[in-house]
């Protein structure tokens, strides 16, 4: 049980989250640990290898096929021919080496001539084949280019520039029409196409600009929101790989593990706190945001804002700012609470074909390099990292129990009084719920007190009519009216007189002399 009280956490250290080969650049769970630079790298020399490979067993095959021909045409055991082939033989086998040669070197040298002096010279040679190559690329189709939104401020963003914006805005043309023609390459042919003319734009930039960084990057910024907007139909989860199937699989595996809470992540956010509580609303907010990006820069500009509003959380919830190890149980946590829609293949687009700078260094590299760890971990999430039994895992990822309801059953070892955590405080959106029903369940109780007084006023109202006039009608029994006659007395009549006499006498008319 002491054991169990140990709480330890969720912690990668710092330097766990750099290139494995040491250059410094933040490394990628999805590049075996590598950054984009070292992984490229990898990844070449590693072709290169199966290239020579592949050869080597071709020639090895069309040695054996054509010393077992011989053999067998000329009655020889195939044990003693030890002929070589001729050219001849490995004519077809060459044709097509020879032919991926050349589309590998055109496909890499393609984008140096863009930044050659004689560059507007090659883009005309070099248009018919364009056309040849891409048919369902219409008129239509790149008058869209220029009536779309993205298109209008990139070209209101290249005219600063004057020259060089205009031969940035043909390049880029360019490479768009280009990459039209390459539909039937795989995710990570695509992305090497586009990360060499990232490379290429960037080595042109910096020359031009003398090695000042900052206006390197706008343009970069720039050209990756137009480069990207185009090939997103396209690129974004394409049916050669197998990033919907992973999607499915990361879905379905936060479905199963609703139940882990913040405790047993050791995550250090008071929900509680509406401060805290709305930067997590946010944050979840920006993380299920990020699929409706199509630029990769917006895609990891959600991943920064998400991140940033769960080191608020955490501060709100501490008093402090918060740490590197708060964060990732943190990130954790949000990721399993918002599910966010095709996790997987926004993490895929955005290695793929964002400006590599970004990812090797600055905050949205370490924010991001923090969401594949968080996704990687919640694959392989067990019981010892959430410092439970096994059977206890097992029993709540089956859903028999919930680590926030007693079992009915009686089985002490998932009881709550004998979980390793305590049962986990609702929510502030449910216990805002729970306050609401209580509300909603006092004014229901009086408005039926209401109602009952109302009736028995009406009741009453209707009533009391009847009782007055039986009231009247029992007085009136009770006490008759009598009505007396009027009579004058002589009394009376003598007090009249007398005073008539008192009254003065009348006058009389006087007739005056003279009138």
């Amino acid at each position: 049980m002491s054991q169990r009280t140990e709480r330890r956490g969720i912690h990668v250290d710092q330097s766990e989250l750099l290139c494995k080969k040491g250059c410094g650049y933040y490394g990628n769970t999805a590049w075996q640990g590598l950054c984009s630079k070292c992984w490229r790298e990898e990844y070449q020399r590693a072709r290169q290898k199966q290239i020579q490979d592949d050869w080597a067993l071709a020639e090895k095959l069309q040695r054996e096929e054509a010393a077992a021909a011989y053999g067998s045409s000329h009655g020889v055991p195939a044990q003693t021919q030890s002929t070589p082939p001729t050219h001849s033989s490995l004519g077809p086998f060459s044709k097509f080496e020879e032919k991926k040669t050349n589309e590998k070197t055109r496909k890499v040298t393609t984008v140096k001539k863009f930044f050659s002096p004689s560059s507007r010279t090659a883009s005309k040679k070099e248009s018919p084949e364009v056309k040849t190559t891409s048919p369902s690329m219409s008129r239509h189709a790149r008058l869209d280019f220029d009536s779309d939104q993205v298109s209008r401020d990139f070209v209101e963003f290249l005219k600063n520039f004057q020259r060089p914006g205009r031969e940035i805005h043909k390049q880029c043309r360019s490479f768009l029409l280009s990459m039209s023609g390459k539909k039937d390459l795989n995710a990570e042919e695509l992305s090497e196409c586009v990360q060499d003319f990232y490379q290429s734009m960037a080595d042109r930039l910096t020359s031009h600009f003398k090695g000042s960084s900052e206006p390197v990057e706008q343009v970069m910024d720039q050209v990756e929101k137009y480069i990207m907007s185009r090939l997103y139909k396209s690129v974004f989860c394409p049916e050669t790989t197998d990033d919907e199937r992973k999607d499915l699989a990361m879905q379905n595996r936060i479905r199963a593990l609703h139940w882990v809470n913040i405790q047993m992540l050791c995550v250090p956010m008071d929900e509680e706190i509406p401060e805290a509580s709305e930067n997590v609303v946010k944050a979840i907010t920006d993380i299920i945001e990020m699929d409706s990006k199509k630029v990769p820069r917006d895609k990891l500009s959600c991943v920064t804002r998400c991140s940033k509003h769960i080191f608020a959380a955490i501060r709100n919830t501490k008093s402090e700012p918060a740490s590197a190890d708060d964060f990732l149980p943190a990130l954790i946590y949000i990721v399993l609470k918002a599910n966010p829609p095709r996790l997987q293949s926004n993490i895929q687009y955005i290695t793929r074909f964002c400006n590599p700078s970004r990812l090797m260094t600055g905050e949205d590299g370490y924010y991001f390099t923090n969401l594949c760890c968080a996704a990687a971990f919640i694959e392989k999430l067990d019981a010892q990292s959430l410092n439970i039994t096994p059977e206890e895992f097992e029993c709540y990822m089956s859903g028999q129990a919930s680590p926030r309801v007693p079992n009915p059953t009686g089985n002490d070892w998932h009881h709550r009084d004998t979980l390793p955590y305590p049962a986990e405080p609702p929510s502030p959106a449910l216990a805002q719920l729970h306050r609401n029903l209580e509300l909603l369940s006092g004014l229901c109780s009086r408005q039926e007190t209401l109602m009952g007084e109302a009736r028995r006023l009406r009741d009453d109202l209707l009533s009391w009519p009847d009782s007055v006039q039986r009231e009247v009608h029992n007085v009136m029994e009770k006490h008759p009216l009598k009505v007396l006659g009027c009579t004058v007395s002589a009394m009376d009549d003598n007090a009249d007189n007398a005073d008539n006499d008192l009254l003065p006498l009348p006058l009389t008319p006087q007739v005056f002399a003279g009138s």
